[in-house]
This record gives structure tokens, sequence and C-alpha cells, in this order.
């Protein structure tokens, strides 16, 4: 990695920032019109804030569901209207998303890209009795609360734990591993999971460390897994941190034989193109990005957003949000009628365009979405078998 520590945090910094100012002056005039007689739909992404480009990305996949609705005749005639909240500025709080709701009166709720969000925004919904579909949130308390308008489409932080956990059991036995892990909704509930799932395989831990998520430096953490010997890392992390460590970890020669990268800030483009060939070898637990059954989507984002997908949150958020209106359109578009049909949806596995199936369990969570296991090589995502 041949950058200063000033040049490395300064290009995430740029590549994180400069995509939601274009992104969200043309969102706004877009979101403020809904035709009359149109199928109201709120969603909730953050377009402020930390999580800002993740809740874009997530956006974006919505979006192009919307759009391949619309252009094959909208929900029984009706087109879909988007209106959007920012998660960020309104599910800091249940009553702040329940003003969202209050006020834009959407049929059903789309969310969020952050489990932070994810609780306040689908507790507000469960007040209003909105229907809210999480197609992207991953903290696994999300659907264990008993809320009755609640289904999430996506992955667990559960899912994406086990997947890592059993390739380093396979691929590096009697290695010392060290887990370092950000305390936010999403990587701590990897973090737990995790823990949880080593415990019961009786895989012994050189060292555990939980940072809070805006921290602006790991040198100390990183130097301390580096005198522990960790010899393989798990990080759970967000895009900002994932640039923390990389940074510290050169900075200290700490060069782990491999690292294990769960959540957001493992998957995004913008990770790669600011660390460059330093990320490559780097494993990565998440959601299938783009395999060649979604080329057709990876195409349609590319002509919308004059850019390649940034990340897995794209097609997942497309699979969830085109999963809800395929079923609301069988439901004859009436709301109150979605939840119970999706409910009673039985998709199997390798059918929807990203590998995954849909039967829902008792909590609301599809059973079967899942992660799989990639690898960046050349700064390109690659799935593993």
């Amino acid at each position: 990695m041949k950058q200063s520590r000033r040049k490395f945090i300064a290009a995430g910094a740029a590549v994180a920032a400069v995509p939601w100012k274009a992104w969200a002056a043309e969102l706004k005039p877009a979101a403020a019109t809904a035709a009359p007689g149109a199928v109201t739909v709120g969603a909730l992404f953050a377009a402020s804030g930390p999580d800002s480009l993740m809740g874009d990305e997530c956006l974006r996949g919505v979006q192009l569901a919307v759009a391949d609705i619309n252009a094959s005749g909208g929900i029984k005639g009706k087109q879909l209207a988007l209106v959007v909240g920012d998660a960020f500025e309104t599910a800091q709080s249940t009553a702040m998303a329940g003003a969202f709701v209050a006020a834009k009166h959407p049929g059903l709720i789309l969310g969020t890209g952050s489990s932070n969000f994810s609780y306040p925004g689908s507790a507000a919904a469960e007040l209003a009795q909105v229907p809210y579909i999480e197609v992207s949130a991953a903290a696994d308390g999300i659907t264990g609360r008993g809320f009755k308008f609640l289904l999430r489409s996506g992955l667990t932080t559960s899912m994406v734990a086990q997947v890592a956990t059993a390739a380093i059991a396979a691929r590096y036995t009697g290695k010392k591993v060290g887990l370092l892990f950000n305390t936010g909704a999403t990587a701590g509930a990897i973090a737990g999971a995790v823990l949880a799932q080593w415990q019961q395989n009786h895989t012994p831990v050189a060292l555990m460390i939980g940072y809070s998520e805006d921290v602006a430096d790991l040198h100390d953490p990183v130097s301390r897994l580096q005198r522990a010997g960790v010899e393989v890392l798990l990080h759970a992390a967000g895009p900002d941190d994932v640039l923390q460590m990389f940074q510290a970890a050169h900075d200290v020669g700490f060069k782990p034989a491999a690292i294990f990268g769960c959540s957001d800030g493992y998957g995004l483009r913008e990770t790669a193109q600011a660390i460059g060939p330093a990320l490559d070898g780097t494993f990565v637990s998440a959601a299938p990005f783009y395999p060649v059954r979604a080329q057709y989507i990876a195409d349609a984002y590319v002509a919308q957003f004059g850019m390649a997908p940034r990340s897995a949150d794209s097609l997942t958020s497309y699979v969830g949000a085109k999963l809800v209106f395929d079923v609301l359109n069988q439901a004859g578009g009436d709301t109150a009628k979605l939840l119970d049909a999706l409910r009673k949806t039985n998709i199997q596995p390798g059918t929807l365009a990203n590998g995954w199936g849909v039967a829902f369990d008792k909590t609301g969570q599809n059973t079967r979405a899942f992660a799989n296991l990639q690898q960046w090589r050349g700064q390109v995502l690659t799935g593993l078998a």
C-alpha cells in the first residue's frame, strides 16, 4: 500500500461523499410528485450521515424494481409511486419515523439499509399498522420482537456469521483467530453471532476487540491483535472503519494470513477503490453480488445510474422489493392482504435473481435468504464455491 495515511483516508472520504450529492439532486423532484390513483410506497433509506452511501445503493435497487413494475403495467393498472424519507433524519426515533408515516400515508414501507434505523422505522410502522418489509438490514433482533406488520426478505447477521466461521474452520484450522468489530447494530450483532458459533464449535479466540462506530483511529486495536499473534482476523465493520483498519495494519505491519470481512463495508466497490491492491485476497461473507443470472439487473443499473453497481445491496433490495410488488399485484393491489400473501409465498431456492428463494418463518424472516463466501481479486469481488 504505497500511500500516506492522509491520502488513504481522504480517498475513502471522497468516494463515500460524492455519490450522494448527485443522487439527492436527482431524487427530490421525482419523490415529490405522485400520479393520481398511484399506489404509494414508502422508502426509508439514509440520505445523509455516515450510512448515506449504503442507503443510496439500497434505494437504487428499489427504484429499479419500481421501474420494472411500472414498465409492465404497474399494480393492477396503477403506477407505483415512491415517497422517500431520509432514514438518518426520519428514523432516528420511533416518533420521527411515525411522523413520516402520518405525513406520506404509504400503503407499505420498504427499508432501510441500516439496522440502526430499521428498529425505529419498523416500530413506527407497527404502531401505525402499516406493512414494513425490511429488504436489507440484517441484525438478528429486528425480527425478534414479535411484530405483526414486519417481514424481512433479506439475510440475517447469523447467516453472515455462519458462512465466515465455517470458512475459517475449513481453511485455517489451527490458526490463531481474532475478532474486531464496531459495536453498531449490524456489526455488533455479527460479532455476537460469531462468538456464539465459535463457542459452540469450541474455537479458541486469541483476542476480541470492540470499538464505537465513530472511531477515528484503529492503530491501538490493530497493534494489540498483532501482539496477540492473530493469524486470521474476522472484522465486522462499516465502510469507514474498513479503511481505518487497513491503514492501521499497513502502518504497524500487521499481516495476518487471512482477513474475513463481514457487513457492508467489505462488499463495497468504493472500499476496493480506496484501499487498492492491499484488499486483494480478503474474504467477504455477504449477500450474493450480481451472479450471472442477475446480469439484466446490472445492465439496468448502468443504464439508469451511469455506473456499475457498487455493492450487493442494490441487488438485495431489488430482489426484496420486486418480490413485494409481484405478490401485491397477485393480491389485487390490496396492501391489507400483502403480509398474509407474503407469508404464504413458497419459492424454491435458486429462483430469485440473486439465487434466493422465499419461505417466511413465524418471526417474519425469509429462511431461504443466504450469505455466500466471496473474495476480492484484482479489485473484483468474486464468488467462491
